[in-house]
Protein backbone atom coordinates (compact mmCIF):
# COMPACT_ATOMS: atom_id res chain seq x y z
CA UNK A 1 0.00 0.00 0.00
CA UNK A 2 1.25 3.29 -0.85
CA UNK A 3 2.29 5.76 2.04
CA UNK A 4 -0.18 7.99 1.07
CA UNK A 5 -2.90 5.34 1.78
CA UNK A 6 -1.90 4.69 4.80
CA UNK A 7 -2.10 8.21 5.92
CA UNK A 8 -5.56 8.34 4.21
CA UNK A 9 -6.81 5.49 6.07
CA UNK A 10 -5.91 6.46 9.24
CA UNK A 11 -8.57 9.08 9.48
CA UNK A 12 -6.29 11.14 11.98
CA UNK A 13 -5.09 8.22 14.35
CA UNK A 14 -1.78 8.65 14.95
CA UNK A 15 0.64 6.15 13.04
CA UNK A 16 4.33 5.63 13.46
CA UNK A 17 7.38 5.13 10.95
CA UNK A 18 10.54 4.23 11.31
CA UNK A 19 13.95 4.51 9.20
CA UNK A 20 16.84 2.04 9.16
CA UNK A 21 20.40 1.54 8.11
CA UNK A 22 21.50 -0.99 6.32
CA UNK A 23 24.45 -2.87 8.26
CA UNK A 24 28.12 -2.20 7.02
CA UNK A 25 29.68 -4.10 3.90
CA UNK A 26 29.92 -7.36 6.00
CA UNK A 27 27.04 -7.01 8.43
CA UNK A 28 23.91 -9.63 8.38
CA UNK A 29 20.38 -9.28 8.35
CA UNK A 30 20.33 -10.78 11.90
CA UNK A 31 21.02 -7.52 13.21
CA UNK A 32 18.42 -5.33 11.03
CA UNK A 33 15.50 -8.33 12.47
CA UNK A 34 16.88 -8.03 15.44
CA UNK A 35 15.77 -4.20 15.46
CA UNK A 36 13.24 -4.50 13.87
CA UNK A 37 11.65 -7.50 15.45
CA UNK A 38 11.63 -5.05 18.62
CA UNK A 39 9.82 -2.13 16.67
CA UNK A 40 7.39 -4.34 15.50
CA UNK A 41 5.08 -4.43 18.19
CA UNK A 42 4.13 -0.50 17.55
CA UNK A 43 2.62 -1.80 14.06
CA UNK A 44 4.17 0.47 11.99
CA UNK A 45 2.73 0.73 8.31
CA UNK A 46 5.87 1.46 6.88
CA UNK A 47 9.60 1.39 7.26
CA UNK A 48 12.55 3.40 5.42
CA UNK A 49 15.67 1.46 4.39
CA UNK A 50 18.13 4.41 3.62
CA UNK A 51 20.66 4.62 0.63
CA UNK A 52 24.31 5.45 0.69
CA UNK A 53 26.51 6.24 -2.09
CA UNK A 54 30.10 5.66 -2.55
CA UNK A 55 32.67 6.82 -0.41
CA UNK A 56 36.39 7.58 -1.26
CA UNK A 57 39.31 5.62 0.82
CA UNK A 58 43.12 5.81 0.15
CA UNK A 59 44.72 2.45 -0.40
CA UNK A 60 48.04 2.38 0.28
CA UNK A 61 50.00 0.16 -2.81
CA UNK A 62 53.17 -1.82 -2.43
CA UNK A 63 55.41 1.04 -4.56
CA UNK A 64 54.30 3.61 -1.49
CA UNK A 65 51.49 5.72 -3.04
CA UNK A 66 47.98 6.19 -2.34
CA UNK A 67 45.44 5.36 -4.52
CA UNK A 68 41.95 6.99 -4.50
CA UNK A 69 39.70 4.67 -4.45
CA UNK A 70 35.59 4.39 -4.45
CA UNK A 71 33.61 1.85 -2.11
CA UNK A 72 30.04 1.93 -0.84
CA UNK A 73 30.02 0.86 2.95
CA UNK A 74 26.32 0.26 3.22
CA UNK A 75 24.64 -1.60 0.08
CA UNK A 76 21.99 -3.74 0.54
CA UNK A 77 18.74 -1.36 0.52
CA UNK A 78 17.00 -3.62 -2.06
CA UNK A 79 17.20 -6.59 -0.95
CA UNK A 80 16.33 -5.38 2.67
CA UNK A 81 13.17 -4.00 1.52
CA UNK A 82 12.44 -7.23 0.10
CA UNK A 83 13.41 -9.03 3.40
CA UNK A 84 11.23 -6.60 5.21
CA UNK A 85 8.23 -7.13 3.20
CA UNK A 86 8.43 -10.95 3.20
CA UNK A 87 9.10 -11.05 6.49
CA UNK A 88 6.92 -8.85 8.62
CA UNK A 89 4.21 -7.93 5.70
CA UNK A 90 4.69 -4.16 6.42
CA UNK A 91 5.83 -2.08 3.45
CA UNK A 92 9.44 -0.44 2.65
CA UNK A 93 10.46 2.83 1.63
CA UNK A 94 13.65 2.71 -0.15
CA UNK A 95 15.64 5.99 -0.52
CA UNK A 96 16.70 6.33 -3.83
CA UNK A 97 19.33 9.26 -4.32
CA UNK A 98 20.92 11.00 -7.06
CA UNK A 99 24.74 10.36 -6.20
CA UNK A 100 26.64 8.10 -7.50
CA UNK A 101 24.04 6.54 -10.14
CA UNK A 102 23.26 7.12 -13.52
CA UNK A 103 19.75 7.62 -14.83
CA UNK A 104 20.35 3.95 -16.19
CA UNK A 105 21.30 2.43 -13.00
CA UNK A 106 18.52 4.54 -11.37
CA UNK A 107 15.87 2.91 -14.01
CA UNK A 108 17.12 -0.44 -13.61
CA UNK A 109 16.74 -0.14 -9.69
CA UNK A 110 13.04 1.16 -10.21
CA UNK A 111 12.80 -2.61 -12.40
CA UNK A 112 14.02 -4.07 -9.61
CA UNK A 113 11.73 -2.55 -6.62
CA UNK A 114 8.74 -2.89 -9.09
CA UNK A 115 8.97 -6.22 -9.67
CA UNK A 116 9.61 -6.51 -5.58
CA UNK A 117 6.17 -5.04 -5.58
CA UNK A 118 7.50 -1.73 -3.98
CA UNK A 119 4.76 0.78 -4.30
CA UNK A 120 6.58 3.82 -2.18
CA UNK A 121 10.33 5.27 -3.08
CA UNK A 122 11.87 8.47 -1.79
CA UNK A 123 13.58 10.84 -3.96
CA UNK A 124 16.67 12.22 -2.67
CA UNK A 125 19.78 14.19 -3.81
CA UNK A 126 21.97 12.81 -1.19
CA UNK A 127 25.48 14.02 0.28
CA UNK A 128 28.22 15.06 -1.35
CA UNK A 129 30.77 12.75 -0.62
CA UNK A 130 33.00 13.27 2.28
CA UNK A 131 36.32 14.95 0.38
CA UNK A 132 34.70 16.46 -2.48
CA UNK A 133 33.34 19.63 -0.64
CA UNK A 134 30.09 19.79 -3.01
CA UNK A 135 27.98 17.60 -4.48
CA UNK A 136 29.05 16.15 -7.80
CA UNK A 137 26.86 14.10 -9.62
CA UNK A 138 27.40 11.07 -11.89
CA UNK A 139 28.32 11.88 -15.56
CA UNK A 140 25.00 10.61 -16.26
CA UNK A 141 23.58 11.20 -13.36
CA UNK A 142 21.12 13.29 -11.78
CA UNK A 143 21.85 16.60 -9.96
CA UNK A 144 18.69 17.43 -8.27
CA UNK A 145 16.18 15.60 -6.55
CA UNK A 146 13.26 17.36 -8.44
CA UNK A 147 14.76 15.51 -12.02
CA UNK A 148 15.03 12.22 -9.95
CA UNK A 149 10.93 12.59 -9.13
CA UNK A 150 10.38 13.20 -12.65
CA UNK A 151 12.32 10.42 -13.86
CA UNK A 152 10.12 7.68 -11.17
CA UNK A 153 6.88 10.03 -12.81
CA UNK A 154 8.11 9.19 -15.96
CA UNK A 155 8.22 5.45 -15.23
CA UNK A 156 4.81 5.19 -13.67
CA UNK A 157 3.65 6.60 -17.19
CA UNK A 158 5.53 4.01 -18.90
CA UNK A 159 7.93 6.10 -20.00
CA UNK A 160 11.74 4.62 -19.99
CA UNK A 161 15.08 6.40 -21.18
CA UNK A 162 15.04 3.47 -24.55
CA UNK A 163 12.45 5.69 -26.91
CA UNK A 164 12.38 2.51 -28.68
CA UNK A 165 10.04 1.06 -25.87
CA UNK A 166 6.43 1.26 -26.70
CA UNK A 167 3.86 0.36 -24.41
CA UNK A 168 6.05 -0.24 -21.51
CA UNK A 169 4.81 -1.17 -18.45
CA UNK A 170 4.00 2.02 -16.21
CA UNK A 171 4.68 1.24 -12.45
CA UNK A 172 2.85 3.04 -9.98
CA UNK A 173 5.40 4.45 -6.96
CA UNK A 174 4.37 6.63 -4.26
CA UNK A 175 7.10 9.43 -4.41
CA UNK A 176 8.42 10.98 -0.82
CA UNK A 177 10.68 13.62 -0.91
CA UNK A 178 12.56 15.33 1.97
CA UNK A 179 11.85 19.45 3.47
CA UNK A 180 13.77 21.30 5.37
CA UNK A 181 11.96 22.73 7.98
CA UNK A 182 15.44 25.07 9.11
CA UNK A 183 15.81 25.33 5.66
CA UNK A 184 18.15 23.34 3.31
CA UNK A 185 21.39 24.25 4.41
CA UNK A 186 22.28 25.61 0.42
CA UNK A 187 19.38 27.29 -0.16
CA UNK A 188 19.77 31.16 0.21
CA UNK A 189 17.35 31.98 2.11
CA UNK A 190 13.74 30.16 3.12
CA UNK A 191 11.64 31.39 0.04
CA UNK A 192 13.73 30.04 -1.91
CA UNK A 193 14.15 27.07 -0.47
CA UNK A 194 10.01 26.27 -0.45
CA UNK A 195 10.12 27.18 -4.00
CA UNK A 196 11.94 24.26 -4.77
CA UNK A 197 10.26 22.50 -2.65
CA UNK A 198 6.74 22.77 -4.52
CA UNK A 199 8.49 22.69 -7.70
CA UNK A 200 9.18 18.74 -6.24
CA UNK A 201 5.69 18.62 -5.40
CA UNK A 202 4.61 19.78 -8.83
CA UNK A 203 6.45 17.45 -10.54
CA UNK A 204 4.68 14.57 -8.99
CA UNK A 205 6.43 13.78 -4.98
CA UNK A 206 3.08 12.79 -3.22
CA UNK A 207 4.44 12.93 0.33
CA UNK A 208 7.43 15.38 1.93
CA UNK A 209 9.11 14.11 5.27
CA UNK A 210 10.69 16.54 6.81
CA UNK A 211 15.26 16.61 8.32
CA UNK A 212 15.36 16.33 11.80
CA UNK A 213 14.08 19.22 13.87
CA UNK A 214 14.02 19.73 17.95
CA UNK A 215 11.69 22.90 17.88
CA UNK A 216 7.79 22.06 16.84
CA UNK A 217 7.30 25.42 16.03
CA UNK A 218 9.56 25.30 13.55
CA UNK A 219 7.88 22.16 11.85
CA UNK A 220 4.40 23.95 12.63
CA UNK A 221 5.93 27.28 10.95
CA UNK A 222 7.11 25.01 7.66
CA UNK A 223 3.92 23.27 7.40
CA UNK A 224 1.86 26.61 6.92
CA UNK A 225 4.00 28.12 4.87
CA UNK A 226 4.05 24.95 2.32
CA UNK A 227 0.18 25.53 3.03
CA UNK A 228 0.89 29.25 1.57
CA UNK A 229 2.27 28.48 -1.68
CA UNK A 230 0.15 25.56 -2.53
CA UNK A 231 2.02 22.45 -1.37
CA UNK A 232 -0.93 20.39 0.12
CA UNK A 233 0.46 16.79 0.46
CA UNK A 234 1.38 15.14 3.68
CA UNK A 235 3.94 16.49 5.52
CA UNK A 236 5.77 13.86 7.75
CA UNK A 237 7.57 15.06 10.61
CA UNK A 238 11.25 13.58 11.17
CA UNK A 239 12.24 13.24 14.89
CA UNK A 240 15.82 11.67 16.67
CA UNK A 241 16.29 12.12 20.39
CA UNK A 242 19.50 13.80 21.50
CA UNK A 243 21.60 10.76 23.25
CA UNK A 244 24.91 12.05 23.99
CA UNK A 245 26.67 15.48 25.03
CA UNK A 246 28.97 15.19 22.14
CA UNK A 247 25.88 15.40 19.99
CA UNK A 248 25.57 19.34 20.80
CA UNK A 249 28.23 20.20 18.31
CA UNK A 250 28.34 16.95 15.83
CA UNK A 251 24.45 16.85 14.96
CA UNK A 252 24.22 20.85 13.95
CA UNK A 253 27.56 20.15 11.92
CA UNK A 254 26.24 17.42 10.24
CA UNK A 255 22.40 18.08 9.66
CA UNK A 256 22.44 22.03 9.70
CA UNK A 257 19.95 22.04 12.01
CA UNK A 258 19.73 24.33 15.77
CA UNK A 259 19.02 22.98 19.27
CA UNK A 260 16.02 24.94 21.20
CA UNK A 261 18.30 27.02 24.37
CA UNK A 262 16.44 24.44 27.21
CA UNK A 263 17.27 21.79 25.48
CA UNK A 264 21.15 22.55 25.26
CA UNK A 265 20.95 23.95 29.08
CA UNK A 266 19.41 20.67 29.95
CA UNK A 267 22.34 18.45 27.99
CA UNK A 268 24.92 20.84 29.47
CA UNK A 269 23.69 20.43 33.55
CA UNK A 270 23.43 16.43 32.85
CA UNK A 271 26.00 14.81 34.59
CA UNK A 272 26.55 12.04 31.90
CA UNK A 273 25.25 10.52 28.49
CA UNK A 274 22.84 8.00 30.63
CA UNK A 275 21.38 11.38 31.98
CA UNK A 276 21.67 12.96 28.47
CA UNK A 277 19.36 9.93 27.05
CA UNK A 278 17.12 10.38 29.55
CA UNK A 279 16.67 14.28 28.87
CA UNK A 280 16.53 13.35 25.03
CA UNK A 281 13.65 10.59 25.58
CA UNK A 282 11.67 13.18 27.55
CA UNK A 283 12.23 15.93 25.24
CA UNK A 284 11.05 13.66 22.61
CA UNK A 285 8.45 12.31 23.73
CA UNK A 286 6.44 15.47 24.56
CA UNK A 287 7.35 16.87 20.84
CA UNK A 288 5.67 13.40 19.41
CA UNK A 289 2.74 14.01 21.64
CA UNK A 290 2.39 17.55 20.64
CA UNK A 291 2.85 16.71 17.41
CA UNK A 292 -0.24 14.55 17.04
CA UNK A 293 -2.21 16.75 18.43
CA UNK A 294 -1.24 19.55 16.02
CA UNK A 295 -2.57 16.76 13.79
CA UNK A 296 0.87 15.50 12.09
CA UNK A 297 -0.28 12.68 10.10
CA UNK A 298 2.82 9.99 11.04
CA UNK A 299 5.70 10.49 13.74
CA UNK A 300 8.99 9.35 11.81
CA UNK A 301 11.80 8.25 13.97
CA UNK A 302 15.37 8.21 12.80
CA UNK A 303 16.57 5.32 14.79
CA UNK A 304 20.47 5.16 13.41
CA UNK A 305 20.55 1.81 15.16
CA UNK A 306 19.52 3.13 18.10
CA UNK A 307 16.69 0.59 19.19
CA UNK A 308 16.25 0.90 22.69
CA UNK A 309 16.14 4.32 22.62
CA UNK A 310 13.05 4.57 20.19
CA UNK A 311 11.30 1.72 22.07
CA UNK A 312 11.18 3.71 25.39
CA UNK A 313 9.72 6.82 22.87
CA UNK A 314 7.30 5.25 21.33
CA UNK A 315 6.10 3.35 24.13
CA UNK A 316 5.27 6.10 26.09
CA UNK A 317 3.80 7.92 23.01
CA UNK A 318 1.68 5.01 21.14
Amino acid sequence: MKVTEYIKNAEGNPLVSFEILPPLKGGSMKNIFKVLDRLMEFNPPFIDVTYHREEYIYKKRSSGYYEKTAIRKRPGTVGICAAIMNKYGVDAVPHLICGGFTKEETENALIDLNFLGVTNVLAIRGDARKFDGRFIPEKDGHHYAIDLVKQIKGMNSGTYLDTNIVNGLGTDFCIGVAGYPEKHFEAPNPKIDLKYLKAKIDAGADYIVTQMFWDNKRYLQFVKDCHDIGINVPIIPGLKPITKKRQLGSIPRIFHVNFPEDLVDAVHKAKNDEAVRQIGIEWCVAQSKELQAAGAPVLHYYTMGDVDTFVDIASQVM
